[in-house]
C-alpha cells in the first residue's frame, strides 16, 4: 500500500486536484490518502505557508499529488514549491510534452540554478545566485541520459554555453555522462532551442537544461498541446516523487468551475508510470483523449465543458475501458 499526501494548495489547485485524485483512487481506493493545507492561503490564514508538520508528513509520503501554489511579491512569504523541492531533494524535474508525430520529454534541474533560492537585496540592486554545482549537474545528467537510453536514445542539452560560464560548466558535464551511455547527444543554445522545438517537434527525443531554461522551454512547449492546462510534471528524488501540473494557480479563473483537469488527471498517469503500472497510465490518456475528442473540453481549449464535467467524462471512459462501475468518491 502506497502513502499518498495530496495538497490542492492554491487557486484552481483545489479545483482540478478532486477529479484527479477520483481517477487514481478509481484504480487504487486501498491506499492511504492524507490531506494537507499549505501555500498562500493558509500563510494568510496562519502566518504559516508550510509548517514544519506539513513537511514532515510530506516527508513520510510516498508519493504526493500536488495542486498550485500563489508566490506574492511579498519579502515574507518564501516560495513553498522550491523549499518542498531542496528538503525532499526532488532534483529532476520531468515534463512530457507529446501529440500526433512527436513525443518529447524535457528533463530539467530542480534544486539549483537561478532557482537556488540565495538571494539579497542591497542598496541599489537585488541579486540572485546562479548555482551550478558539479554534484546537481551530473546526476540530471545521468537522469537524463538514462532515460534517453530507454527511448530513442537521443539527448539534446539545452544551454547558453556562448555566454555563461556556468552552462559551459553544466554541457560539459552532459556531455561527460551522455557519452558514457553511447547514446547521440546535441547541443543547443536554449533560445534557438525553444523556437526549434515549437517549429519541428519531431526532431526531439529527450531534452535536459538548467533550473529556469527548463520552466520557459516547458512552459513554451505547451503551445504544441493546446496550453498549460494539458502538461503535467513530475518532481522525482531518491526515495519519494511530487506530481503537480504546470499551470499553476491561475487566479484569473479561480473559482469559475472552468479550470482545465487534463494536467492534474495527467499527472496520475506519471504517478502510475512512476510505480511501475504502466498500462494504467496508458488507460489513463484513452480516457483523456476518448473525453476531448468527444468535443467535451474545458473553454481554454475551445470547449464549454466545466472541470467537473471533464473529470466525471474522463472517469466514465476509464470505467467502461475496465469494465467496471466508477466508485463514488
Amino acid at each position: 500500500m502506497k502513502r499518498v499526501v495530496v495538497a490542492p494548495g492554491d487557486g484552481i489547485g483545489p479545483e482540478v486536484i478532486p477529479p484527479a485524485l477520483d481517477v487514481l483512487k478509481f484504480f487504487h481506493p486501498d491506499w492511504e490518502y492524507t490531506p494537507v493545507y499549505l501555500g498562500y492561503e493558509c500563510w494568510k490564514r496562519t502566518g504559516d505557508a508550510l509548517s514544519d508538520k506539513t513537511l514532515e508528513t510530506l516527508r513520510k509520503a510516498d508519493l504526493i499529488l500536488f495542486g498550485a501554489i500563489t508566490t506574492p511579491p511579498d519579502p515574507k512569504y518564501h516560495s513553498v514549491v522550491l523549499r518542498i523541492r531542496k528538503e525532499l531533494d526532488l532534483y529532476a524535474n520531468l515534463r512530457p510534452v507529446f501529440g500526433e508525430g512527436f513525443d518529447i520529454l524535457i528533463v530539467r534541474e530542480n534544486t539549483e540554478g537561478l532557482y537556488s533560492g540565495i538571494e539579497w537585496k542591497e542598496k541599489d540592486r537585488a541579486c540572485t545566485l546562479r548555482v551550478v554545482s558539479e554534484a546537481g549537474s551530473r546526476r540530471i545528467a545521468k537522469f537524463a541520459s538514462a532515460c534517453a537510453n530507454r527511448r530513442r536514445r537521443h539527448l539534446t542539452i539545452g544551454n547558453k554555453a556562448n555566454v555563461m560560464k556556468s552552462d559551459a560548466y553544466f554541457l560539459e558535464i552532459c556531455m561527460e555522462e551522455a557519452e558514457k551511455t553511447g547514446i547521440s547527444i546535441d547541443k543547443k543554445y536554449i533560445d534557438a532551442l525553444v523556437l526549434d522545438v515549437l517549429q519541428h517537434p519531431s526532431r526531439y527525443d529527450v531534452i535536459v537544461t538548467t533550473n529556469i531554461f527548463g520552466d520557459i522551454l516547458s512552459d513554451a512547449a505547451a503551445f504544441l498541446e493546446g496550453g498549460l492546462g494539458m502538461l503535467p510534471s513530475a518532481n522525482i528524488g531518491r526515495h519519494q516523487a511530487l506530481f503537480e501540473p504546470v499551470h499553476g494557480s491561475a487566479p484569473d479563473i479561480t473559482g469559475k468551475g472552468i479550470a482545465n483537469p487534463i494536467a492534474a488527471i495527467r499527472c496520475v498517469s506519471l504517478l502510475l508510470k512512476y510505480v511501475g503500472e504502466r498500462p494504467l497510465a496508458i488507460e489513463v490518456e484513452r480516457a483523456i483523449q476518448k473525453t476531448i475528442a468527444a468535443g467535451i473540453k474545458t473553454p481554454d481549449l475551445g470547449g464549454t465543458a466545466t472541470t467537473d464535467e471533464v473529470g466525471r467524462e474522463i472517469l466514465k471512459n476509464l470505467a467502461l475501458s475496465q469494465q467496471k462501475e466508477p466508485v463514488d468518491l
